[in-house]
């Protein structure tokens, strides 16, 4: 030491923690509010002064203090609150509302009202300039028009701009020009895209730099504060030897404060925590960890198993953020999170009482929440906990007003139940919701967590860890002497780091690792001159290239070495993550990361006193503790008083300064020689977990975050295995779990049209199948009049047996939109096909593996031999095999789940959660009335559906007659899909969270007139009734409704290709209104929710040039609330391609609710490279050659509501 103070800080969104190395190398710490306006104006300063000892209102003895290192969430909360600075934004022609419109994917497929989060820019200008992906110049910069839109803000006090062009990542000259010309002018904040963010994805790297712009004078302003604070005197100093301040960048290196930007702050405190994980477990023997930080409000989750895991694309507040943060998994479960209760299901969460007015317990008249279940049940102690409450913050935690109102809570449920039950039951609960996050980062990942140690910190985690531990099957659970302030104690374990990232878009390859090496040796040397003019030297530098599969979107970071090397690396990453290799596929590099390391950290852990003897420590006093069903008086030891060497076993209670640390039943805890609290199994974990199979409240919570755990598992692992577009980005897939009947369980929350008619598809291999199911089988089918939709949704269905391999218990399938399977036009949805056969190739049930063997060559032949064979017959196999994947892992979790709670159990509660969905619907049905409504559509066909509630059986009667006869279109709607739409609808109608599943129509009949295009007969072609009559009927069921008012009832559908090329696509438009409120512009509506490629990767892949995709303001249906605004999306073709459109409401409009206005039309042109306009019909085919450009002008939904007298919406 030097005999100055080091100051590690992380300032959180409540509290401020402060861990002091004093001079003479002890450690210290100390806690504040982060705001606290009456006693100081920054909490860390305070928290300094406090420490050192000096006065808060007399400046600080810089003198005394060598650095200050600090992580703050200033960024993160100005993020969530919209407080950052004001931002104009200046994009590419064409691309004004790109951001805004995102990937077009609604966050909640079953909310009503859908919402979008708001924009971080004030303003945004588009300037006339475009460069290709190939680098050509399509428009000159005009410097100009640029120079007048900057002036303009200028002019109205807009300070900080962010700039964003097309293909800037690679052909950043444009951006330059801008920012040049941004300096010249004045603004003091210039942020471009190609320095934010140098990567590939238009839509990613345009927020990112739009939260930098937007953060950034904000952050500045914080770091100069605290700067200021820190030099002698209270005036600023650059001198060798004043204090040094750095801050903690997202990516978990540390930067000096005059480098610390906004897009890198968002995860700074946060990545603190990972650092403290990480290498006080590695200084405890353990290296794989995984990280587990339990607050008030939520839970903050990480995994270690060798080196730092990063992201380069997060979603934080709304905001798509493209640069290197660390992996870190938040669930909306702290020790704040409300607790909820009806009849048959107990829920936790999402919301929270936060700190105001707090848990029941905090005497402000809160809710029950988790802290209070803790209360309940004796895991807190109020007399042992900080006496911080009541008027004078002199009080403890409130025990009789939290055991009043777990008795009023037993008394309302009647079920026998005492209120000690009830708050274990809650735990439960929480406890799961934790452990899926934690496998969402882990398992879901591919790694075992056998041999891994549990790192628990923050304020609440130390009373769930052990349970925590053993859901996951983690044997060892560790508690630093910190571990109330780890995030802080981080700060100082961690590295000075200067990260460099940048597209590659190369093969790997020698040309490839030669391009590689050309991008990396200037960033290599920025970074090593980032940490050179911060006085520290670079120890290392690393270099990683981010890998993937040609065509594929999930690349893995891999080190730099030879070809062989990285080619290996890159299998065994890719076998071990996504469970199989492609060594027939070309591997590309996504992207290369740079960072050099170095300041090493000013220190390395706590002082260890080598071997102790072991002993058995004296409990300070005893208390009540109920856990696993029973009531025990536990030893209460107080940690200050135990030396190294202390053994104990549970069930205990481990008080600590700033938590409470549970000993569990059967667990062990014993300080080791570092101080640190070990908690170890001291006896076998029991695999079969007894539970009853009548409903409990308590497990129905849990088992149905079970099945949807899963169902999202499988989802993962399709999406990350699949090549083609359609799948991979435009996550135009479902998976789900089923009962051996076939029955639906469970879903990711996928596309709506998919999900309500899965269930036919396995029906029909239980009917056709039957017998011949075989463990190792795996079918498949799309045969839309034999349990399909229309024949590119291809769905796999897999078995799952018992152990011996003899009675099919479960059923897993996925359901993925194959981008061709042949047919008269590229993408097999032509609007001209007069029968099935030209639509595609028509799949009954197929054995797709036999006996564990996947049947390529059959396959290939399927698709090869028929009158009109698929064109990208490698990707169809290639997304099969990822379908056949996703599946595995549904069967591998469910087996595990048979395990652990036993057949009987896992079977009836797949009954229970049916039963839930069902009294949910039934709930809903009793307060409808009888109803009808009427929708004819362009093709002249008509819609007719009357709703019949019958109170006495608590049913509903769908019935569709008076519905017109099939038609010769494609627009005829196999029976499945009016069964979705059904069930979809009605799903909307419940409000709480309930899973999707068979029981949502357990009440409700729906009757289809044979022969009606919403039941047609073979071989009706059917391309256009999957994807355009599903949107008519839902727009159809909320007319009789009048919940909701019309969506544009079309999904626009636009398909293109060649022999080399195959794309779709759907495009949104504005979500409907309903009673209170608009509907949002530009957003995925009813049933389909598939995302939209990425401008630039489109058109990397793809030879076409999208002119323009913009929403068209003021063009929903009028009414006291609007419809959302709808779209037009313009592509430019460069070579020749067959071109498809499905799409309806281009002859009637979307109608009005309850008086509001009628939507408008859509349109569909194509303006020749001639010059000329030609207009398409709304279902139509043309050859589109190079030059030529399609147009397409969605519908809108029509108004809700009279307007207002003036004429106003």
């Amino acid at each position: 030491m030097n005999g100055k103070w080091q100051f590690f800080i992380d300032r959180g969104g409540t509290f401020t923690d402060i861990v002091g190395r004093k001079p003479d190398g002890t450690l210290v710490t100390t806690k504040l509010l982060s705001e606290n306006p009456e006693s100081y104006e920054d909490a860390a300063i305070a928290g300094i002064a406090d420490l050192v000892g000096v006065p808060r209102d007399v400046p600080l003895p810089s003198q005394q203090v060598e650095t200050v290192r600090m992580g703050t969430t200033v960024a993160t909360n100005a993020l969530l609150e919209r407080k950052g600075d004001r931002v104009l934004l200046i994009v590419s022609d064409g691309f004004r509302d790109a951001l805004e419109i995102g990937y077009q994917a609604r966050p909640k497929i079953f909310a009503r009202h859908i919402l979008k989060p708001s924009m971080l820019y004030e303003r945004v200008v588009e300037v006339p300039e475009r460069i290709c992906a190939d680098g050509s110049v399509e428009l000159p910069l005009d410097r100009e028009a640029l120079r007048e839109v900057l002036e303009d803000a200028h002019q109205e006090g807009i300070d900080a701009v962010a700039i964003v062009f097309m293909h800037a990542y690679a052909y950043p000259d444009h951006e330059r020009e801008a920012a040049v010309l941004a300096h010249e002018l004045g603004f003091h904040q210039v942020s471009v895209s190609h320095e934010v963010s140098p990567l590939v994805k238009f839509v990613g790297r345009g927020d990112t730099t739009v939260v930098d712009a937007y953060l950034s004078p904000l952050l500045r302003r914080y770091v100069d504060r605290v700067a200021t604070a820190l030099s002698t005197g209270g005036e600023k100093t650059s001198a060798k030897d004043g204090t040094r301040l750095l801050f903690m960048q997202s990516s978990g290196g540390l930067t000096s404060a005059h480098l610390f930007r906004g897009k890198d702050a968002i995860l700074s405190g946060p990545a603190g925590g990972v650092i403290g994980a990480v290498e006080t477990a590695r200084a405890a023997g353990f290296p794989d960890v995984i990280g587990f930080d339990m607050g008030g409000t939520s839970t903050d989750v990480c995994h270690y198993n060798g080196a730092l895991e990063r992201t380069f694309e997060s979603v934080v507040a709304g905001a798509r953020v493209r640069s290197p943060m660390m992996l870190i998994h938040t669930v909306a479960a702290g020790g704040g999170s409300i607790l909820h209760q009806d009849e048959s299901r107990f829920r936790v969460g999402p919301d929270s009482a936060g700190a105001d007015p707090g848990p029941c317990a905090y005497r402000r008249g809160g809710p029950l929440t988790v802290t209070d279940a803790n209360v309940m049940t004796g895991k807190l102690q109020p007399d042992l906990f900080p006496h911080i409450f009541g008027p004078d913050q002199d009080q403890p935690l409130d025990r009789r007003a939290v055991v009043k109102a777990f008795h009023g809570l037993a008394r309302r449920l009647n079920d026998a139940r005492q209120p000690e039950e009830i708050a274990e039951g809650f735990i439960k609960i929480a406890v799961a919701n934790m452990a899926n996050a934690i496998k969402t980062i882990s398992v879901q990942r591919g790694y075992d967590l056998a041999g891994y140690v549990l790192n628990c910190f923050g304020g609440a985690g130390g009373q769930h860890a052990c349970l925590v531990a053993d859901a996951l099957a983690i044997d060892s659970v560790l508690l630093h002497p910190l571990s109330g302030v780890l995030s802080a104690y981080g700060m100082g374990l961690a590295s000075v780091r200067a990260t460099r990232t940048h597209a590659v878009l190369a093969l790997l390859d020698n040309d490839g690792l030669g391009k590689l090496a050309e991008i990396c040796a200037p960033l290599e040397h920025e970074a090593r001159s980032e940490l050179s003019s911060q006085g520290v030297q670079a120890d290392a530098i690393a270099k990683q290239a981010h890998l993937r599969y040609e065509g594929t979107d999930s690349s893995l970071p891999i080190p730099t070495a030879s070809l062989t090397e990285m080619r290996e690396n890159f299998e065994a990453a890719h076998q071990q993550r996504f469970g199989f290799i492609s060594p027939e596929k070309e591997i590309e590099i996504e992207a290369v990361e740079v960072e050099a390391i170095g300041g090493g950290a000013p220190t390395t852990g706590m002082n260890s006193q080598g071997s102790v003897d072991l002993y058995e420590p004296e409990p300070d006093t005893h208390a009540d503790m109920f856990t696993h069903g029973s009531w025990y008086n536990v030893p209460v030891y107080r940690r200050a008083n135990l030396m190294s060497g202390a053994a104990l076993d549970g069930p205990a209670l481990l008080i600590e300064d700033h938590q409470t640390v549970v000993v569990e039943p059967e667990w062990r805890a014993s300080v080791t020689s570092k101080n640190d609290v070990l908690l170890t199994r001291a006896r076998r974990r029991r695999v079969h977990e007894k539970i009853g199979v009548e409903a409990d409240p308590v497990m129905l919570e849990v088992f149905n975050s079970l099945f949807v755990s899963i169902a999202e598992q499988m989802g993962y692992a399709l999406q990350n295995t699949a090549r083609s577009v359609n799948i991979k980005e435009r996550l135009d897939f479902s998976c789900a779990i089923f009962d051996a009947s076939g029955a639906l369980i469970a879903n990711a929350p996928h596309i709506p049209v998919h999900l309500g008619s899965m269930d036919k598809s396995v029906e029909t291999i239980v009917r056709e199948v039957g017998s011949e199911l075989r463990p190792g089988d795996v079918w498949m089918l799309n045969a839309p009049y034999n349990g399909g939709t229309h024949l590119p949704d291809i769905t796999v269905v897999t078995p799952v047996f018992d152990e011996r391999g003899k009675k099919i218990l479960f059923f897993v399938a996925a359901r993925g939109h194959h981008a061709d399977v042949g047919g008269i036009a590229p993408g097999s949805m032509s609007p001209n096909a007069a029968t099935i056969e030209e639509e595609g190739i028509y799949i009954d049930p197929f054995r797709l593996v036999s006996g564990g063997r996947f049947q390529e060559d059959a396959a290939r032949r399927l698709f090869a031999d028929a009158p009109y064979p698929a064109r990208n017959i490698e990707q169809n196999i290639a997304d099969l095999k990822a379908q056949v994947a996703a599946n595995e892992k549904g069967v591998v979790e469910l087996r595990k789940m048979v395990r652990q709670y036993g057949l009987p159990t896992v079977a009836a509660y797949m009954g229970h959660v049916q039963d839930n969905a069902a009294e949910a619907v039934r709930k809903v049905i009793g307060i409808l009335q009888d109803s009808q409504f009427a929708l004819d559509t362009d093709q002249g066909s008509r819609i007719e559906v009357a709703i019949r509630i019958d109170r006495k059986r608590h049913r509903a009667t769908v019935d569709f007659t008076g519905t017109s006869k099939q038609t010769e279109t494609t627009f005829n709607a196999p029976e499945p899909i009016t069964r979705a739409c059904v069930l979809y609808v009605f799903r909307t109608l419940v409000d709480e969270d309930i899973p999707l599943n068979a029981g949502c129509l357990r009440h409700i009949d729906i009757v289809l007139p044979e022969e009606s295009f919403l039941k047609p007969r073979y071989p009706a072609p059917v391309a256009g009734g999957n994807v355009e009559t599903s949107q008519t009927i839902v727009n159809c069921l909320y007319g009789a409704l009048g919940v909701l008012g019309s969506a544009q009832g079309t999904m626009n559908n636009l398909t293109f290709g060649n022999e080399r090329v195959q794309y779709y696509e759907t495009i949104c438009s504005g979500a409907p209104a309903g009673p209170g409120f608009d509907g949002a512009a530009a957003v995925q509506t009813h049933m389909t929710n598939s995302r939209l490629t990425d401008p630039e990767v489109l058109e990397l892949r793809y030879p076409v040039l999208l002119e323009r995709f913009e929403i068209e303001r003021g063009s929903g249906g009028a009414g006291r609330w609007r419809a959302g605004d709808g779209t037009v999306r313009m592509l430019r073709f460069l070579e020749e391609m067959e071109c498809a459109v499905l799409s309806g409401f281009r002859i009637r409009q979307p109608f009005g609710t309850d008086g509001g206005a009628p939507g408008r039309i859509g349109e569909n042109w194509v303006r020749r490279h001639t010059g000329t306009l030609e207009q398409l019909h709304g279902s139509d085919q043309t050859t589109l050659a190079d030059g030529d450009t399609l147009i397409i002008r969605t519908p809108t939904g029509g108004g809700y509501g009279k307007p207002s007298a003036d004429g106003s919406s």
